[in-house]
């Protein structure tokens, strides 16, 4: 399974530290937070959480980083048309 999520976490230490406790719940999954610029301005401006492994349940992976104290969606599939 793969799931990629919108967050607020806004730098790559507090990246790793929500990492570190979703590693601990999802031992066996691959994750990686990427952060491009400030977050002003959620969801318009955010990082991108994804998520590589066994399937777990969007909600159980959502729970964990908002425990953690930031914002957390999924990201939805979207088609845009020209």
């Amino acid at each position: 399974m793969i799931e990629v999520f919108t967050t607020t976490i806004p730098t790559p230490k507090k990246a790793r530290i929500v990492i570190k406790k979703l590693k601990t719940e999802f031992p066996d999954s691959k994750i990686h937070v990427d952060i491009e610029e400030e977050i002003k301005n959620y969801p318009c401006t955010h990082s991108i959480l994804r998520f590589e492994g066994k399937y777990t349940s969007s909600n159980s992976i959502r729970q964990v980083v908002l425990k953690e104290g930031y914002q957390c969606d999924v990201l939805e599939d979207k088609v845009c048309h020209s």
